[in-house]
This record gives C-alpha cells, structure tokens and sequence, in this order.
C-alpha cells in the first residue's frame, strides 16, 4: 500500500511537473498585457502563427488590443503592435532587453555557428568601417565591377541582345543581384595577364551561377530550418547543403581569392584573434553570404515588377535615371563603355529612392525578437504601464502594425513611389492619430540589431535597376497579370518571396 501510494504522489508529481513546464498554471499577474495560450499545452498559437504569421497578429490584435502576450511553442511572446511603443522597446538597454540570446539560438541551428560574446561587435565595427562612408564607396565600386561582369560583358559583341530575351523575373534578379554581391565580397578568381582576364571572368560568372543554385535549395528549406519542423528527408538536404557551403567559403578558399572585401577578410581575422577555430570561421563564412545576400534579390524582383506594373512609376525612375547619367558626362549607346555608376550618383536619385522604400514597406517583413532578462515596465503613449516578466520575449512585427496601417500609409496596399517624397521633393514625414510617427517603416530593423549593411544593400538594389533601366526595354509576358502572392512561410524572415515567378521579357535599348 505504501509502495502504491509512493507511485501515485510520484505519477502526480511528475504530472504536475510537465503541466507547469508546458505553461498550463500562467495565469495573467496584475498590470501584465493580456495572455492568451491556446487550446494545445506548450504548443500553444504555434501552429498559426507559422501558418501565416500576419493574419494571426492582426486577428490577436482585434481581440486584445495593441499589446498582448501568446504561447508559441513553449515560449511566451509579448507582440508591441502600438508604433508609439516602438522606441521605447528598441532603445531599452540591453541588461533588460537583449537580442543575442534569441539570435546565437537561431544562427547555431541554421548556419551551425556558435557565437562568441564578440561576434555582435565585430560585425557592427567591420560594417561601420567597410559598409559605410569611404567603405561604402570602394563597395559601391566592387558591386559595380561585379555587374558589368555579369550583365554587360556581351554588350559589343553582336550576339542578339537586341532581340527579346525571356526569363522568369524572380530567378533573374536574384540571381544577378545574389552572384554581383558575392564576388563583391567573397572575391574573384586570380589571372595573370591580360590573356587570362577574361578566362577568370568567365569562371567567376560559371562558379558564382552553380553557387546560386545550391544557395537557393538552401533558402527554400529556411523558413522550416529556422523553426526546426523539417521532415527527415529535407533535414539531410539540409546538412548536405550546410557542409558545401562550409567548403566553398572556407578560409582556405578564400585566401586564394583576389580582391576579397575587407569586411570578409576583417572579420575572419577578428574571430581568429578571438580564439574561433577555423571550421567555425568556415561556418561564419556562411552567415555572412546569407546575412548579405538573401534579402537584396527578392527585393530587387518586387521593384522591378512594380515599376513594369506602373508606367508611370517607371517612367519617373527611367527619367531620374537617364537624368544622372548625362549629368555625370556618360552615355548609354552602342560603342560607348559600360557607364559606371558611383556612389555619389546614387545619392542623386531620390524617385529610385522612395521606390525602393515603398517596396520595402509592401514586402519586407522581418519580426524583431528581445529576450526579457529582467521584470520591466512598458509605458504607452497614452500612459498605460504594463508589466513584462522575466524570461519571456518581446516581439516587434512592424509589416503589420506600421507598414500596413492605412492612416498612416492611406491606401496601403497599392504601390505609391513617390509615397514619401514631398511635391518639392523633400522626404515627407507621417503620422498617427495626429502625431508624428518615427518608425513608419522598419525594412532594416531597429536600434542594436539594425542591418548594419543596409546602405551595402541598399546601393545593391539601385545599381542593378539602374543597370536594368539604362539598357534594357523590359516588358512583363502577361501585362495585366497581377502581383503574385507571397509565400506566408516567410513571415519574419526579411523580404517576402512569391509562390510563383513571373515571366519578363528584356532587350537592349540601343
């Protein structure tokens, strides 16, 4: 009898245990935002919330209001849906706030990186010091070169481009955008010679075309890698493509490479100066190709797709385009050298500019995550305090709650391109409930973790649709076809990718 009843408090005990682990006894504390864990222990709103990320925020927005926590796979995630709040979450110090914790997670099963304490800051002093000011220039330059390689190098030859060419838009500019900026960064094949040029040219453009292939077997299996829900089959897919991408940017590799960026280069001797093996520098390698490259393609596609959708938002561009470059004393005709667009050019182009923000705003759709290390108070601008626990997380989804919000964007889901320019072509400012908004748009992320090679990548996308617009006529196969839709699995993971390609047409202008 005794031995039963050993058994029973011991079953009851460990019962009890798993309901508390599983979050089965949270009950909401005074002054904490409302709690809603759903029906499935531990699990939680899990399901739909990988489901369509979107949708099921606004449907928990509707129900609670601005600010609310969820259970979501174990973890309780308080969502900041009020803009006016938005500051005080990205500026709070990070003893409260840190979002390393869920990052070194996220990149350790993605990438198998593990982070080292001085991960964070290496990557923001090397981006400050080579993806900006007079490092913005020399990578401005590098990314020009690696285009021309690609796009222009049949320019005299004679071989047809006059006639019309087809593809699917999405494969294109990714694939351009992706192959320009990793020779850009990870260098080009050494030549000696005159002769030889052109044969390390031609291997570049047939070695960066094979990467891009297994690069994006690998982004169609992210979404899924990055909440650890694949199936067997593609886990395997997943180590294999992990391990080749280990070996393709390894740092042996790379030292064999000519004109190497010194933001590759610098953080890989930081590391190695911290301590870090050479295998996990190999793996850094990795991050790094996709923290650089994995966004600037979509995002060119949506742009060039909106301008071909809006003629006269491309023919604003077109102008604005042809504008700088007569201005810079070059000319885009048969015969002539293949323009160079600088930086200083890309400054001059405010439509392109407000273009390619307004894409961002329609598709970009990162989620910024905050892991809550200590209890804290959150103040609403309409003075309403609510208390975040310890241990919990602290989201941001700002497509939803900003970039979406028709009073602050009126019409917000058509494409505007001079949304934020002024009529005297000033940047326009917006507002909320009569007050000014500061993060209306949030492509780039915010605060600690904003992208630190967003000027990089920014320049990424206007010297390729710069290129685009100077020499070729595009044209969509389909011209009524309307915007694909975009693929729900991506929610959270940057730019949003469509389900389907559109096809296009190109051609030489001249």
């Amino acid at each position: 009898m005794a031995l039963l009843v050993t058994l029973l408090c011991s079953l009851v005990a460990s019962l009890l245990g798993g309901l508390y682990l599983v979050g089965a006894f949270r009950r909401r504390r005074p002054h904490e935002p409302p709690l809603d864990k759903g029906l499935i222990p531990w699990l939680g709103y899990a399901l739909d919330f990988r489901k369509d990320s979107s949708e099921f925020l606004k449907r928990m927005q509707r129900k609670h209001g601005d600010i609310f926590t969820v259970l979501l796979g174990g973890y309780y995630f308080t969502f900041v849906m009020d803009p006016f709040c938005f500051g005080a979450i990205v500026k709070e110090s990070r003893s409260k706030l840190d979002f390393e914790k869920f990052a070194t997670e996220l990149v350790l099963r993605v990438f198998g990186y593990q982070p080292i304490t001085a991960t964070h800051k290496i990557i923001q002093l090397s981006s400050t010091k080579h993806l900006m000011g007079d490092g913005l220039v020399v990578m401005t330059q590098a990314m020009m070169d690696n285009l021309k390689k690609l796009m222009l190098f049949r320019l005299n030859s004679g071989e047809g481009e006059q006639t019309w060419q087809e593809d699917g838009l999405f494969n294109y500019c990714y694939n351009i955008v992706f192959r320009a900026g990793y020779l850009a960064l990870y260098g080009s094949e050494p030549y000696q010679g005159a002769d030889n040029k052109e044969k390390a040219n031609e291997h570049d453009r047939v070695q960066s075309d094979e990467l891009f292939y297994e690069f994006r077997k690998y982004d169609r299996l992210f979404p899924r890698l990055a909440y650890a829900v694949l199936p067997p089959k593609d886990k395997i897919e997943a180590e294999r493509l992990k391990r080749l991408f280990w070996r393709r940017l390894s740092v042996k590799r790379s030292r064999q490479k000519d004109n190497i960026s010194r933001w590759v280069s610098d953080q890989e001797q930081f590391l190695a100066e911290n301590g870090v093996p050479e295998y996990m520098r190999d793996r850094f390698m990795f991050l790094l190709l996709w923290a650089s490259q994995g966004n600037t393609g979509p995002a060119a596609f949506w742009l060039l797709l909106y301008l071909m959708q809006h003629p006269e938002a491309m023919k604003a561009v077109k102008e604005e385009v042809d504008k700088v470059s007569r201005e810079s004393g070059q000319q885009v005709k048969r015969g002539s050298p293949p323009i160079n667009i600088t930086k200083d050019m890309l400054n001059q182009t405010p439509v392109l500019d407000s273009a390619l923000e307004e894409t961002l705003r329609l598709t970009a759709a990162p989620i910024l995550i905050r892991s809550v290390l200590q209890d804290m108070t959150l103040k609403t601008d309409k003075g309403t305090e609510y208390t975040l626990r310890s241990g919990d997380r602290v989201a941001l989804f700002p497509h939803a709650s900003v970039q979406m919000d028709p009073e602050i964007h009126p019409e917000p889901h058509q494409f505007k391109y001079d949304r934020f320019l002024n009529p005297d072509g000033t940047k326009k400012t917006f507002y909320k409930d009569g007050k000014k908004v500061k993060y209306f748009t949030m492509p780039w992320g915010a605060g600690t973790s904003i992208c630190p090679g967003r000027f990089f990548a920014s320049n990424e996308m206007k010297l390729f649709v710069f290129l685009m617009l100077s020499y070729y006529d595009l044209e969509l196969l389909h011209g009524e076809e309307e915007v694909p839709p975009i693929d729900t699995s991506r929610w959270g993971f940057g730019m949003m990718q469509p389900v389907h390609d559109v096809r296009f047409r190109y051609r030489l202008r001249f």
